[in-house]
């Protein structure tokens, strides 16, 4: 669409103005589980309204991210004296945004940037694109964009905003408004504008002098004394003001015109929405309008094959009509790096689903000899064609893509071509509401919620030497199996999404795990670079040494055998070798297990410390060295891990196939390996870790005040905790009482018990009892956070992170798993928020980085540190930024702090 000739206004909606005039203007409404809901009732009760009224599609609802942007560096007392939000109104912001989706309206918001700076940058783009723009709010700080193509309208008193209802506001054209409102400031926001100095009076000076510039540089011409000396005092607040006051026209929104355009609402998500709400006369409206949910055909659900053109541009229409569809890929690898596209499916209502072929081949294995040759390839849409027909729709920012680990499905598409974009998924919708309650592979969720057995991949396959590739697959079987998954999909999305609401859990959805998608799907494109001559060379020196240790085991146990059978190691320890006999594990034979092994080696037996070692070298080989070398994409000379978001209860990260954040950081082979982790030509390795992220936040969520203070000061916390537990002054200290006092601290945040405690510092249960009982004498706060913790988790299956995070602790009421159990909830809250904050970083970053024009690309997440590949040139540049954005990404009582590094290597950089 041509923008220029689109017809009708944009509306641009002052989301925050809507919020809280809602809130005010209605009385305390709560719904079914206690959470209010009456501003989100008043906004959503404007948006129907909006939407009935509306004389054009062109709309889009515009929120502030978060109380600082920008202007917090030009002037870090901006804002800074402006209340907390009401706390009832708190928990409404993510209900608003789930709002605004439900209705389809396009929804804006940028870290960074308040909403009248994306509201000024969208009016602007747009009048210059020749359209007529009205801005739906009464905000004067909005008044400055008013022109002869920019209105605003106060939707509370429907009275237009023109130029002369400015002039009648400030006293000035809409061209002068920042002039005046740098001299008056604003006490709301802590501008400080020129003491003295009103609306009025600002009218009047800039009428007189033009502008702010002429008038501070002619400041000495004023009559009163007192403006006078004000006026020159305190110019240089004015210019301040002006820049903070000022709204930026360049703010970073890619969203086109073209893209703010109403959709059609998905009726179960809407329905589902405003019913979780309990708003039944909104909902009667909205059911009259829309229709009741669509519900799967009695028969059960039906499966489609698409072969012609026209069938998929009917499937292509139906998807765009209903704003919303299901996708999936069938591909000849789960590396989606390197695999083949050969089939994709679609489901736009439930009990519905297609499956479209496009790369199947006839299968020969086993086939009859033939007159003809090899069999005719089975019927389907040229590739290019079918690609070229769905590409429009899968790129649509209109409809709504669904998947289910939709991430691996955007990597095969965009290797043809398609950028995949909206996207929402299943498994994540899973995960943020369930997670560390049971898995979140599509198949398990069809069977836990619909009591459904789905196809299995091996059932269309084959198993064994008769295992075929999916593109030898019958397109009927194919169909059955790929189709289902996408109806499956479906499906899910619309029972688990109205979930959110019911169960808070939006924002950690909406703010964290669907916007990641996109950051942590550049980052697998992007890979790293190995140097695999290194590795090879590292495999070869791993084989001489495990062969050299191989020799002195079998000397030790005074014959050869396979050191890397368990059982046939057992029999060498325990009966042979008389050493004092293990358990046996359920098959019968004694564990050899690295806990048994190093309790013997710690006694000093050396065979069990020779095959530790044995192992560590062994393990290094075929997990690191080896693998990496094999897993170089030939077409990027990289290695391309497969981040999972869907994984660890806590929301951490998981790195697979291959796994790159496991590789030992302190040992010298895990140095080596990292070491051949390297930059491109010209280029460096920049890593920046949070420094004690967990501590940090134990001082803050449990109140520390010792810890909190030593945190401030930029104190070595260990040395804090030695002497506060030990009673030894820091002057002077012995390492090792330091690193006691270390292995206490991470030990209280993993809930450590004195056993473990003992085991970790080789000292007696007693011993680590009394460090323990020491520690929370000195610290009884956190002990107080660890029972209160414990005691919600019994109460409740689940604690929360400070950002909403869910962490369920099912084994917590059970004899069995109650102690790991409870240690885990322990932990949860913290290694969940340091997980969240890291997110958060990784969000903030990509954009960050390209306004500021840095060449940088993040690779990987490893727990709490990020890598980046930086211009050797931007290395400190992208160092600072980077640490400035990784230390803002939350707030705490405490400081976070970032260490950066940087090399031609990784082990270098960290």
């Amino acid at each position: 669409m041509n923008e220029a000739a689109a017809p009708g206004p944009v509306r641009l909606i002052d989301g925050s103005g809507y919020i809280f005039r809602a809130f005010h203007a209605l009385p305390p409404m709560t719904r079914p589980d206690g959470t209010p809901v009456n501003a989100v009732y008043g906004f959503s009760n404007m948006l129907a309204k909006l939407i009935e009224d509306v004389d054009s599609p062109y709309m889009a609802v515009v929120f502030d991210t978060a109380r600082t942007s920008f202007r917090n560096d030009i002037y870090p007392d901006y804002k800074a004296h402006r209340p907390p939000p009401p706390e009832e109104l708190v928990p409404q912001f993510a209900l608003i945004r789930e709002a605004t989706r439900a209705f389809a309206v396009p929804c804006i918001e940028r870290a960074g940037f308040e909403a009248d700076d994306l509201i000024a940058t969208l009016a602007r783009r747009a009048a210059n694109a020749g359209r007529e723009v009205v801005i739906m709010s009464s905000d004067k700080d909005l008044m400055q964009l008013v022109d002869e193509r920019v209105t605003m309208l106060d939707p509370m008193k429907n009275r237009v905003i023109g130029r002369a209802e400015v002039v009648e506001r400030f006293g000035v054209g809409p061209e002068r408004v920042v002039d005046v409102q740098a001299l008056a400031g604003d006490s709301t926001d802590n501008v400080p504008g020129v003491p003295g100095v009103g609306v009025k009076t600002a009218a009047e000076l800039i009428g007189a002098y033009g502008d702010l510039d002429t008038l501070l540089a002619r400041a000495g011409e004023i009559r009163q004394p007192r403006r006078r000396e004000n006026l020159i005092a305190h110019a240089g607040l004015a210019r301040i003001s002006r820049d903070l006051v000022t709204l930026r026209t360049d703010a970073p929104v890619a969203e086109t015109l073209d893209e703010l355009v109403l959709g059609a609402p998905d009726p179960d998500v809407l329905l589902g929405f405003l019913r979780a709400q309990g708003f039944q006369s909104m909902l009667a409206r909205a059911e009259a309008r829309y229709g009741a949910p669509t519900k799967a055909p009695p028969g059960g659900p039906v499966y489609i094959l698409v072969q012609d053109e026209a069938a998929l541009a009917r499937w292509v229409a139906e998807a765009r009509a209903a704003g919303a569809v299901a996708v999936d890929t069938e591909t000849s690898s789960l590396d989606a790096m390197r695999a083949e596209l050969v089939g994709v499916s679609l489901s736009v209502t439930p009990g519905r689903g297609c499956y479209v072929p496009l790369g199947h081949v006839a299968r020969t294995a086993g086939a009859p000899d033939l007159i003809d040759g090899a069999p005719p390839p089975p019927a389907q849409i040229p590739m290019r064609t079918a690609l070229a027909a769905l590409k429009p729709l899968l790129e649509d920012p209109g409809v709504l893509k669904i998947g289910h680990n939709v991430k691996y499905d955007m990597e095969v598409l965009a290797r043809y071509g398609i950028a995949v974009a909206p996207v929402d998924d299943t498994m994540l919708l899973s995960y943020v509401l369930d997670g560390g309650l049971h898995g979140h592979k599509l198949d398990k969720l069809a069977e836990l919620h619909f009591d459904r057995r789905n196809v299995k991949y091996s059932e269309v396959t084959g198993k064994g030497r008769n295992r075929c590739g999916f593109a030898e697959v019958d397109l009927d079987a194919a169909c059955d199996y790929a189709a289902e998954d996408a109806e499956v999909t479906l499906a899910l999305h619309r029972m688990l999404k109205p979930r959110l609401v019911a169960e808070r859990m939006t924002a950690v959805y909406e703010t964290l795990e669907r916007p990641l998608v996109a950051v942590l799907f550049a980052m697998e494109r992007a890979g790293v670079k190995v140097d695999t001559a290194a590795l090879r060379a590292l495999s070869r020196d791993f084989d001489a040494r495990g062969a050299a240790l191989a020799d002195r085991i079998h000397a030790c146990a005074g014959r050869e055998f396979n050191i890397g059978s368990p059982r046939q190691l057992g029999e060498i320890l325990f009966d042979e070798l008389g050493l004092q006999r293990g358990e046996k594990t359920e098959g019968g034979a004694y564990s050899t297990a690295a806990d048994v092994l190093e309790t013997l080696a710690a006694e000093g037996h050396d065979l069990p410390r020779l095959v530790l070692e044995w192992r560590l070298l062994a393990k290094l080989k075929s997990t690191y060295t080896d693998a990496l070398a094999a897993a170089v994409n030939p077409e990027t000379g990289r290695v391309h891990t497969s981040f999972g978001q869907a994984a660890a209860s806590t929301g951490r990260l998981s790195s697979n196939d291959p796994n790159l954040q496991n590789i030992p950081a302190r040992t010298a082979e895990g140095r080596r390996i990292r070491e051949a982790f390297v930059a491109e030509d010209g280029h460096v390795l920049l890593s920046a870790d949070y420094s004690q992220i967990e501590l940090r936040l134990l001082a803050h969520v449990a109140g520390i005040a010792a810890l909190e203070e030593a945190f401030h000061a930029g104190r070595d916390i260990h040395a804090q905790t030695a002497s506060e537990v030990f009673g030894l002054p820091v002057e002077g200290m012995d390492p090792a009482v330091r690193n006691r006092a270390k292995a206490i601290n991470f030990g209280i945040v993993y809930g450590i018990s004195a056993y473990g405690l003992s085991r970790q510092l080789g000292i007696s249960q007693a011993e680590a009892r009394s460090h323990i009982d020491a520690y929370f004498e000195h610290y009884p706060g956190i002990r107080d956070y660890t029972e209160r913790t414990k005691a919600f988790a019994r109460e409740n299956g689940y604690v929360r992170t400070i950002f909403g995070r869910k962490c369920h602790t099912p084994g917590i009421n059970d004899k069995k798993r109650r102690n790991s159990s409870e240690r885990a909830a322990i932990n949860a809250p913290l290694q969940g928020a340091a997980a969240d904050i890291i997110k958060r970083a990784m969000l903030r970053l990509p954009e960050a980085l390209a306004e500021a024009g840095i060449g940088a690309r993040m690779l990987l997440q490893v727990h709490d540190e990020l890598l980046f590949e930086v211009p050797a040139a931007e290395a400190a540049e992208t160092a600072a930024l980077v640490r400035a954005v990784m230390e803002r990404a939350a707030r705490l009582r405490v400081p976070l702090v970032v260490e950066t590094g940087s090399g031609l290597n990784w082990a270098d950089a960290h």
